[in-house]
């Protein structure tokens, strides 16, 4: 489980059981994680100097899974397969609409979190329990085939 200030913070057995239920993309993806972690939210940016949501998504994947996404939110949505918000799985890419004409994303890690870049607090966990994450989710895509 992570933390609210992005911590890693898991027993021993409770990391067993979620390795188990999701598979080794999510231990992929936290390590990833881990090295974007705090980077600094700039839109259209691609390195650690600053990163929007969806070129994460394209570091994170490309690293984890060995897997190209495309650049942009708008492009990335139509990816994969869509899932349900009950049947979301770790790895699954979360799709909000936080403007009229603006979408974020952020990719699934299990227990309602998600990581992605916030334009406030730059690379980090969330929570879908958060009402404002929850009334502006639209959808979720499987992208990886392992997301198991």
């Amino acid at each position: 489980m992570i933390s609210p200030h992005g911590e890693l913070s898991a027993s021993p057995a409770r990391a067993a059981l979620e390795h188990q239920e999701s598979g080794p993309l999510r231990g992929r993806i936290l390590a990833q994680y881990q090295k974007w972690k705090g980077t600094h939210y700039l839109w259209g940016g691609t390195s650690h100097r600053g990163v929007d949501c969806s070129a994460l998504m394209q570091h994170l994947f490309s690293d984890a899974a060995n897997l190209s996404l495309p650049r942009t939110t708008g492009e990335q949505i139509g990816r994969g397969v869509q899932v349900a918000e009950y049947g979301l799985k770790a790895g699954d890419l979360l799709f909000f609409q936080t403007g009229p004409n603006r979408r974020h994303v952020g990719v699934y890690i299990g227990d309602h979190q998600f990581i992605h870049a916030s334009s406030s607090q730059g690379v980090t966990v969330s929570t879908l329990a958060n009402n404002y994450w929850h009334s502006h989710f639209i959808t979720a895509r499987r992208v990886a085939g392992e997301a198991s």
